[in-house]
């Protein structure tokens, strides 16, 4: 994702990123991610040390060391401890096996610890990672990273990902992003940022109405929908490229969506005169029809196989969400309850869809299984709340809300728990799509 842009801070991390010498690693499964009662494990992050113990290296620790809490307490499987609890001080007690008190932790009720080391020399940083049981008194995890001082966002997110990868065996999403739309007067741009909601940056400039973002596979790329022509076209356009693709058919063309490790994507188009969803290649080219059936079929969305498509139609009367199974061609609704259920969303497992529907008036984001059953609601009484979008290990949701006034980007955990703002930009934000994960 963004090879170019992102080309020094690829390079400082691949030589560079070591497991510390002195140290072993071993898988531990501490989180059960599939639980909907997960308890949050308490984890310490004291200050980390520094090495040389000036106050240009002292100020980089206490931020680095911040940024690593954020960044794990993000994630909603762990419960970062107050400092102000903390009976041991690692600048005096040290940040090895050996030199650590483990009771001091334990007592506290810390379960999990994470010291750290950082050494300044020049402009290069040097900083050791350690994450501990304090109940077994032994080492999950160390590694040690090596870069410059702006590079301290991107090694503190490589060991998240070994934390988390240690805890639950899952990765995480932390090399994913969002795109969303932003609206500022009359216009709406799509933007991208972190997952976190960091470095928002600004992807189009049309000038225009541009809406409903997908991701490629491999996250070089993103189609999407534009009244920059006056009607909706879809554009396919490249980070690293300047060449824009475009799908300009008589009628509606919108709602694009990539199909999964392929070169083709899905869209809705009126060209016949009916709007069907068609597979295209990512250069606009019509390979097939997808759906055939008199009304409206929009808002594809594939499973991670490739071998279903749901999306929404009003076959039924009105706006429910069907799935197509291609290897039998069979048509199947899922969505029964409620009169308007649309923007559905794979889950990465495969197992459920997360979809927006309407009940007593208001907007909201519901699961449901594939086969049709363990329907839940994840938002109430909190506004609208809709276009739900799944991180790419499927703990995370993200969705749009308006309760707070305006419309803005929200995350949630899978079950619904730890609905949080992500960010808040001038205008109102809407219809996030969080990309894959790409491993740089």
């Amino acid at each position: 994702m963004f090879k170019n842009r992102f080309k020094t801070l690829i390079c400082f991390t691949v030589a560079l990123v070591f497991i510390l010498p002195d140290l072993c690693c071993a898988d531990y499964d501490y989180i059960d991610i599939n639980s909907p009662s997960m308890r949050k494990i308490p984890l310490a992050i004291p200050v980390f040390k520094s090495i040389a113990s000036n106050s240009t290296e002292a100020r980089f620790s206490k931020k680095a060391s911040d940024l690593l809490a954020e960044t794990l307490d993000f994630t909603g499987y762990l419960n970062i401890q107050d400092r102000k609890a903390f009976l041991s001080d690692p600048q005096k007690d040290g940040i090895t096996t050996q030199s650590i008190n483990f009771q001091n932790w334990t007592v506290i009720g810390s379960e999990l610890l994470i010291t750290g080391g950082v050494l300044m020399k020049g402009g290069t940083v040097q900083m050791e990672l350690r994450l501990f049981d304090t109940f077994k008194g032994t080492l999950i995890v160390g590694k040690r990273y090596k870069g410059g001082m702006i590079h301290q966002r991107q090694m503190i997110r490589r060991f998240c990902s070994e934390v988390i990868y240690h805890l639950t065996g899952n990765k995480g999403f932390f090399n994913s992003k969002i795109a969303f739309v932003s609206r500022n007067s009359k216009r709406k741009e799509i933007y991208v940022c972190d997952f976190d909601g960091y470095g928002s940056k600004r992807f189009t400039f049309i000038n225009s109405i541009s809406f409903f973002p997908s991701w490629s596979s491999d996250g070089n790329r993103l189609a999407y929908t534009s009244y920059k022509n006056g009607k909706p076209d879809i554009y396919i356009q490249s980070f690293t490229e300047k060449q824009i693709y475009q799908i300009n058919k008589k009628g509606i063309n919108m709602t694009p969506s990539w199909a999964p490790n392929t070169d083709a994507l899905a869209a809705t188009l009126s060209f016949s005169g009916d709007q069907e969803i068609y597979l295209l290649t990512g250069k606009g080219k019509v390979i097939k029809k997808l759906t055939n059936n008199r009304g409206i079929d929009i808002s594809p969305t594939w499973s991670p196989d490739g071998k279903r498509l749901a999306f929404v139609s009003d076959r039924a009367g009105s706006p429910q969400i069907f799935t197509k199974d291609f290897r039998t061609s069979r048509v199947k609704r899922l969505t029964f309850k409620g009169k308007y259920n649309t923007q559905p969303s794979w889950s990465p497992k495969g197992d459920k869809l997360a979809y927006t529907g309407r009940g007593n008036g208001n907007l909201n984001i519901y699961v449901i299984g594939v086969d049709g059953k363990g329907l839940a609601q994840l938002t109430q009484n909190s506004g609208s709340n809709e276009s739900p979008t799944w991180s790419p290990d499927g703990s995370l949701i993200a969705f749009s809300s308006t309760r707070e006034g305006p419309s803005r980007i929200y995350v949630m955990t899978a079950y619904g728990t730890d609905q949080r703002r992500l960010l808040a930009m001038p205008g109102e934000q809407t219809n996030p799509k969080w990309s894959p994960e790409v491993n740089n």
